[in-house]
């Protein structure tokens, strides 16, 4: 199996130009745009935060185009450029999945809406931990170990059937390990203090339920990251690319949730379009070396499920409410 563009098109420059834009942006989510103030996101501020990510994302790749049809030609060019794309749109669609349980998590917990835009924040911030870890480290894997893209693959299909399997099915919180080990190691408050994780009461420590939601979170992120970072690894194994793309997603993710939480029920078959997905792309490591699916159908391809299951869904929400 070819691993060639394992080595990163990515200059350190590049590297420290795309580390610094998010750090600048999540400074100014927190201390300009409102990050520190709790308040309720309205759908009107989602969506242009949503078009935002959007915008940035489609006019980094362009930039990245122009860059590399200047430095290394066109042909390098269009491909990097055509991966990001198709990395992005993977990363971001299966990112939908993470605002179902982000919004079974708030429920579960009755968090205040003003206080659920804080703790997204912070799951962000550890998303991006997490995936940066994992991405440098399954590049270099892959790098060494080009074999280790048929255990993703693999993987994927698993994952992709179970989430079929899985789809109709309500996880149950209170029987995650994590959460129970917390319950019984940490003291925890009965009500919530505002936007507080911790407060002190009678000079002890304690821990309010929104800090038991941010785990959760955390945890979700985790669980995510697991399996959408071996999927992209099927488009490219360039780190820059995949990074990118993969942040790009996560930075998103917040204003996707707001944008969809109160529309989730009307994308119930969603989930089934994003389990075909992972499906078709272990597939695709799968037989990687016997045919190889070029980037633009796998392009293609993840659009019309994602497309198709959106609309399917729309389709039955609007039948059953007639």
């Amino acid at each position: 199996m070819n691993t060639s563009n394992a080595i990163s098109i990515g200059e350190p420059w590049m590297w420290g130009a795309f580390i610094a834009f998010v750090l600048v942006m999540l400074v100014l989510d927190l201390f300009v745009f409102g990050g520190n103030k709790a308040h309720k996101v309205s759908v009107k501020e989602a969506a242009g935060w949503s078009l935002g990510w959007l915008s940035l994302a489609l006019l980094f790749n362009v930039g990245l185009w122009w860059h590399l049809t200047g430095t290394v030609g066109p042909e390098v060019a269009d491909r990097k450029a055509l991966e990001f794309l198709t990395g992005y749109l993977i990363e971001k669609s299966l990112s939908v999945d993470n605002v179902f349980v982000f919004l079974l998590i708030f429920t579960a917990f009755h968090v205040p809406a003003e206080y659920q835009r804080r703790v997204l924040l912070y799951g962000v911030l550890g998303a991006i931990v997490m995936r940066a870890i994992m991405i440098l480290a399954g590049a270099w894997v892959v790098r060494e170990y080009s074999w280790v893209l048929y255990i993703f693959g693999a993987f994927l299909v698993v994952t992709g059937i179970r989430m079929l399997v899985m789809a109709e099915k309500t996880p149950d919180l209170e029987k995650n390990p994590v959460l129970k080990f917390a319950r019984k190691h940490l003291r925890i408050t009965e009500d919530y203090h505002g936007e507080k994780f911790t407060v002190m009461k009678n000079g002890v420590r304690y821990f309010t339920p929104l800090f038991l939601v941010l785990i959760l979170i955390e945890v979700t992120d985790l669980v995510f990251a697991v399996d959408s970072i071996p999927a992209i690894f099927a488009i490219t194994t360039d780190p820059f690319i995949v990074f990118t793309s993969n942040i790009f997603a996560i930075m998103g993710l917040r204003a996707l949730y707001f944008l969809l939480a109160d529309v989730a029920d009307r994308f119930h078959l969603l989930k089934y379009g994003l389990a075909m997905v992972l499906t078709f792309i272990g597939t695709k490591m799968l037989i990687m070396p016997w045919y190889h699916i070029p980037v633009q159908a796998s392009l293609a391809i993840v659009a019309i499920l994602i497309g198709s299951s959106v609309i399917a869904s729309l389709i039955a929400t609007r039948k059953k409410a007639a």
